[in-house]
């Protein structure tokens, strides 16, 4: 392992200099609606093998009252047929405006044609995001969005939005209003299997430059091209917090390190996202000085073979339909407990996300899968944050058990400036108003700190 790691210094170094150093003028297109008749299915060229994903973005119209549920003012789209997508959201022009409302959808499902029910998807989204003021909120890109909500291979779809009704008035709905569909595409390994199937094996492909720059991020820990990086011991995992961080580690740090042993991370390679999507150049903050713990509220009708087109599905909203640099959380772990790198920079760097509006400087976010106000988090998930937590935080000497203090960015708690006394592992509800983690979720932090702690080696 000593051998491994000091070999790869030289590799990382000829590995930066060989990233991009301008950002692209990127701005995602969305496709252009399908058009099939009532009764036809449209035709699905993202059905073959190796085919990245798309996102149809379809605007959405007055709808009549018997279709409106009685909400004067209601928007929407009757049922038709669309190209096959997995995931939906509904977007608009103004970030900064919110959407006070319901929004539900139907979808039909494409390998049996029966239509599901109305599904609820959530509508308050804006406790996502970068911290106010920084270039990726002022990039012009934005758009405001509700959560996404994964839906399964689906072929036909409906939708309404039904305005919140006050004593008198339906509130306004934000102008511009436009359904995304995202279609999380496939792993190019050349075999049949449709995209979001139980059977996603991740990419094997060449890799291309973008693809190139995201793994050399992770050069001391992993192969160039290494779909996971593996689990390490905790003997191990010490030899690579001295390689990683020793000119930052004070001397007691350096005679008893707390650290927690390295979990087994699949690559954003290995659940096969699109590089070409993002921003090319990463952003870093300079700490790791807490976690903040989300949900990502998009259902839990997923199964952990279909994890990775569920992420590809959240990268793609992020970026295309909310007009993101990348992917907003750090990490994210599945119903079975497998942890997923996030945001492109470096799994073991100090890299900036957008997950919890406000409080994005020195903090990593962590999403398990999954809505957790009324259906409890599995217990592998749970485990998992705790074992990310005790690696992530370990390599910056972050106590799980104790307390740090953040300045706010600015949100609907803590105004802009604010010093605020946190738990080192928090919700993201204690950064911000938001239901988010989910009320179930939120009640499992204390033994992720526990067992993080634990895991550390902390008496």
């Amino acid at each position: 392992m000593r051998g491994f790691l000091a070999s790869s210094i030289g590799v990382t170094c000829a590995a930066a200099l060989a990233l991009p150093l301008t950002l692209p003028a990127t701005t995602a297109t969305a496709l252009p609606a399908a058009s099939a008749g009532a009764g036809t299915k449209a035709a699905d060229p993202s059905a073959q093998p190796g085919i990245s994903g798309s996102t149809q973005s379809l605007p959405l119209v007055p709808l009549a009252d018997e279709r409106a549920a009685g909400a004067p003012g209601a928007q929407g789209l009757p049922r038709q047929d669309v190209r096959r997508f997995s995931l939906v959201g509904v977007v608009w022009d103004d970030p900064d405006t919110e959407l006070h409302g319901r929004v539900q959808v139907r979808t039909r499902a494409a390998g049996t044609g029966a239509w599901s029910g109305w599904q609820d998807v959530e509508t308050h989204n804006a406790d996502h995001g970068p911290d106010p003021g920084t270039p990726e909120d002022s990039s012009g890109r934005r758009r405001g969005a509700t959560a996404p909500l994964w839906v399964g291979d689906s072929d036909g779809v409906e939708v309404r939005v039904l305005p919140e009704a006050s004593s008198r008035t339906p509130a306004p709905l934000p102008s511009g209003l436009r359904l995304e569909l995202v279609d999380p595409g496939r792993a190019d390994t050349g075999a049949s299997t449709a995209r979001g199937t139980d059977d996603d094996p991740p990419l094997t492909g060449p890799l291309n430059a973008e693809t190139t720059a995201a793994s050399q991020a992770n050069a001391l820990l992993a192969p160039l091209g290494a779909t996971e990086i593996p689990e390490l011991g905790r003997a191990d995992t010490e030899d690579e917090l001295f390689v990683l961080r020793a000119p930052e580690m004070t001397a007691e740090q350096l005679a008893k390190p707390y650290i927690g042993p390295r979990p087994g991370i699949t690559t954003r390679h290995g659940w096969g996202a699109d590089e070409k999507l993002r921003e090319k150049e990463f952003l870093y903050t300079k700490h790791v000085k807490a976690a903040f713990v989300h949900h990502t509220a998009t259902g839990n009708n997923y199964t952990c073979a279909q994890a990775p087109s569920v992420i590809r599905s959240i990268y793609r909203y992020h970026v295309v339909s909310m007009g993101w640099r990348d992917i907003g959380y750090n990490f994210l772990v599945d119903k079975c407990g497998k942890i997923y790198e996030g945001r492109a920079g470096g799994v073991a760097e100090p890299v900036m996300g957008a997950h919890t509006l406000g409080f994005n400087h020195d903090s990593m976010g962590v999403a398990v899968l999954g809505t957790f106000n009324s259906t409890s988090p599995p217990t592998k998930s749970v485990k998992a944050i705790g074992q990310l937590t005790a690696w992530k935080l370990g390599l910056f000497g972050g106590d799980p058990g104790g307390k740090t203090s953040l300045k706010s960015g600015g949100g609907n708690l803590y105004k802009k400036g604010t010093n605020v006394r946190l738990n080192v592992i928090s919700g993201h509800k204690d950064g911000f108003l938001t239901d988010c983690p989910g009320q179930l979720l939120y009640g499992k932090l204390g033994s992720v700190r526990s067992d993080a702690s634990r895991l550390q080696g902390r008496p």
